[in-house]
């Protein structure tokens, strides 16, 4: 009876150690919010295993969605990704932590002279550039033959509902204004507004507005030609040797996403690690090849694999830089294009 006596306290004691283990703390989290597929889900698990933490990705589809819900209480992000004009309005609005580069030693290797000639937060005080793209326009070769580049195709009536334009108010006002000559950054009312004009004519003819599903339909046949991100419709046309691209004779937009850490994060000291695992030369590279978007790391193109060594996503042409326009803010004057935007949506 003793002996059963001790067994039965020794099983318990075993089970209220098992109990109180399994009570102890959790694994830091980093809440990461993001564009869709933009990081290699076996990158997250090797800084998982190397941090001994648990990342969790919430996915935007535009920068306005996501400045809204941030700005409208939507907390508990430890890291954003925002646009660069984006970027810097929520900074100056204090929504952003400033950068302990101490913490990051791997930011050296962004490449100097983006930051000098394109970047908006040169010092990177508040960000660190992520990955740089374009707008272009994917299509179906193999039921459309070879399409004339300019941002007029979405003119094309006999595809009307076999189309889709961004839903992204600063691309698609931008496609439109670059088709009539002027620059993605006007404040110029009456060119924000033939931009307008020109993207209601647009409208008619296409499905949606849309910065996310455009991807499996142009795959899958259902659009015939859509507005998307360099990287986006690079990772398609790897898979759909039926599909190409353009990019239209007018001009497009040129992007780049950087890493911010928001002022409400939790876990600050877990998301500048996260920023400066990305920006290993050897991490960075094996990214592109995951996201087919350009990292400003230099370094990164000797660790990329010698069939990407000239891709045009990964490796931006002269060309593509020649006739691109990066973003910026435009303070005051951002409320003609959200004018502008909103007639857009509800027209019908």
């Amino acid at each position: 009876m003793a002996n059963t006596l001790k067994h039965i306290a020794c099983a318990a004691a075993i089970g209220l150690a098992a109990f109180i283990a399994g009570c102890g703390p959790s694994k830091p989290v980093l809440n990461v919010y993001t564009w869709s597929d933009y990081v290699d889900p076996k990158l997250i698990e090797e800084f998982e295993e190397q941090n001994n933490c648990k990342v969790v990705i919430d996915i935007f589809d535009s920068n306005e969605g996501m400045y809204a819900k941030l700005k409208a209480g939507g907390a508990g992000y430890d890291l954003v990704n925002p646009t660069s004009y984006m970027t810097k309005i929520m900074n100056d609005q204090g929504m952003l932590e400033k950068l302990d580069h101490s913490q990051m030693p791997n930011v050296a290797e962004v490449d100097k002279n983006f930051l000098s000639n394109s970047a908006i937060d040169k010092d990177m005080a508040y960000s660190v550039p992520y990955m740089i793209g374009f707008t272009c326009v994917a299509y179906n070769k193999e039921k459309l033959g070879e399409i004339p580049n300019t941002w007029d195709v979405f003119s094309n009536a006999e595809l009307k509902g076999r189309m889709t334009l961004l839903n992204d108010m600063r691309e698609t006002i931008g496609a439109a204004l670059r088709f009539h000559g002027n620059s993605i950054n006007t404040r110029d009312e009456k060119q924000i507004e033939e931009a307008k004009q020109q993207i209601l004519k647009w409208k008619k003819n296409i499905a949606t507005f849309d910065s996310e599903i455009y991807k499996s339909g142009i795959s899958s046949g259902e659009y015939m030609i859509v507005q998307g991100y360099s990287g986006d419709l690079f990772q398609v046309l790897e898979e759909s040797p039926n599909l190409s691209y353009m990019t239209p004779k007018e001009g497009m937009a040129l992007s780049c996403d950087d890493w911010a850490i928001p002022v409400t994060a939790k876990n600050k000291e877990l998301a500048q690690k996260f920023i400066n695992f990305l920006c290993d030369p050897k991490i960075a590279a094996r990214n592109m090849e995951f996201t087919y978007f350009c990292a400003p790391i230099p370094a990164a193109r000797q660790y990329v694999s010698e069939k990407n060594r000239n891709h045009p996503g990964m490796f931006i042409s002269e060309d593509i830089y020649k006739n691109g326009e990066l973003f910026i803010d435009l303070g005051e004057d951002n409320a003609k294009y959200i004018k502008a935007w909103d007639e857009i949506k509800l027209a019908k």
